[in-house]
Order: structure tokens, then C-alpha cells, then sequence
């Protein structure tokens, strides 16, 4: 390989389309839903080439007040999108998920951001948008699972107490499951491409190593705080 990374072609997306175009027809014939997993592929391919267009602009202005927003429009989509899966989602679910993200994430992101890389300026749009999109997103995956599981358990009667705990241990299985993986099974995406960059693989190991401690750090406070605020209604 001449070049540190392989520049894709559009046309040659079309190659990864195919193992998609199986698990497709294999949801739309088993769940008998026609609608959401396009309209989720939709919105992927759109949100995607307009985030490309609008991280270009913000990057070339480096302005903390465009940095800001675009943190804020993160919290609230992720905050909606969260309680997705529940079948009864009160509007006070989700002032619940804003707080529980914006508590675990925005904490996480302060010790990234002011600790371990110590960036100059705080918000350089380049490092500071990519990693809160991993922290929010994983907080609000996590949320969400535990949203989930502790209506489910809630709903068949068990005790706030025994609800609490089946939610929080599902809510961190993926994750954990990543720590038991990585190295191993995956080399996960801030490691994966940086060394395409050309980054000595020590010095990658260093930000996954990072990247994998803020995720945990980030999805289970905050999931923990969701489930403590949901101990107020209970």
C-alpha cells in the first residue's frame, strides 16, 4: 500500500451493500417490518454526507460557539433516540435520558478532553466532536438497553430493586463484552484507523485503551443515573 489510507470510491460501496441486501431480506421475512431497517439505512447515508459537509465547515472555522451546538444537537437527538425501543416513553423518560447522557457523558469528556489529551485549544473540533459522538452514542446505546430491560421487568413485577440490577448488568453487556474482545476477537475502530494512518500500533493502543475507558466510564454513570431517577416515579 503506496498511500497510509486506501481512498474508497462510492461505486466500490456497492461491494459491502451485498452481505446488507442478505440481512434485509432476512429481517423484512422474519419480523414481517418492511419499513425500519430502510428507513434507518436512509437516514444513515443522509445524516452521514451532510455531517461530512458540516464537519468540513466547522473544522475550517474552529469556532467553540459552532462546537457547542453541535455537542448540544448530539445530546438531544441521542436523548430521543434512546427511548426508542420503549412501548410507553412519558415525556419525563426523556428529560430522564438528556440528564443521565449529558451527567456520564459530559464528565467522561471533560477528563478526555482536559486530562489525558489536554487540548489546546478545548475545543479543537477535530478531536473534540469525534470522541463525544463515541461517548454519547455509547451512553445512549447503553441507556437505551437498560430503558428497555427495566420496563420489561418493571412491567412483569419485579422490584424496583431486582429491575434495577437485571437493567444495569444488560445495559453494560455489550461493553463489556468489548473489553473481553478487544485485541483478541477485534481491533476496533479508533485503533483500526489509525494505524491505516500510518500510527506506530503502540501509540494506537494507547488511544484505544482510552477510547474503551471513557465508553465504560461514560454508559455506566450514566445509565446509572437513569435508573436513579427512575426510582423517584417507581
Amino acid at each position: 500500500m503506496n498511500a497510509s489510507l486506501y481512498n474508497i470510491l462510492l461505486s466500490d460501496l456497492l461491494w459491502v451493500c451485498i452481505p446488507v441486501a442478505f440481512v434485509v431480506m432476512i429481517y423484512v421475512r422474519w419480523t414481517a417490518d418492511k419499513a425500519t431497517l430502510f428507513y434507518a439505512l436512509f437516514r444513515m447515508l443522509i445524516q452521514l454526507v451532510l455531517i461530512g459537509y458540516v464537519l468540513t465547515y466547522i473544522f475550517d472555522a474552529r469556532s467553540p460557539y459552532l462546537v457547542i451546538i453541535i455537542l448540544s444537537v448530539m445530546l438531544i437527538a441521542a436523548s430521543v433516540i434512546a427511548m426508542r425501543p420503549l412501548k410507553k416513553a412519558e415525556k419525563s423518560l426523556y428529560i430522564h435520558a438528556f440528564i443521565s447522557i449529558l451527567t456520564g457523558g459530559l464528565f467522561t469528556l471533560m477528563m478526555v478532553v482536559f486530562g489525558v489529551l489536554d487540548l489546546n485549544p478545548w475545543y479543537e473540533p477535530r478531536f473534540l466532536i469525534p470522541i463525544a459522538g463515541m461517548i454519547f452514542a455509547n451512553s445512549m446505546n447503553a441507556v437505551s438497553i437498560a430503558a428497555e430491560r427495566f420496563e420489561s421487568e418493571f412491567g412483569r413485577g419485579s422490584s424496583y430493586i431486582e429491575a434495577r440490577a437485571t437493567s444495569y448488568k444488560a445495559a453494560l453487556i455489550p461493553i463489556i463484552n468489548a473489553l473481553f474482545a478487544v485485541g483478541l476477537v477485534s481491533l476496533p475502530g479508533m485503533m483500526t484507523g489509525q494505524i491505516l494512518s500510518g500510527v506506530d500500533p503502540l501509540i494506537a493502543v494507547r488511544y484505544q485503551m482510552m477510547v474503551m475507558l471513557m465508553i465504560l466510564g461514560s454508559a455506566g454513570i450514566s445509565v446509572a443515573i437513569y435508573l436513579w431517577l427512575l426510582s423517584k416515579e417507581s
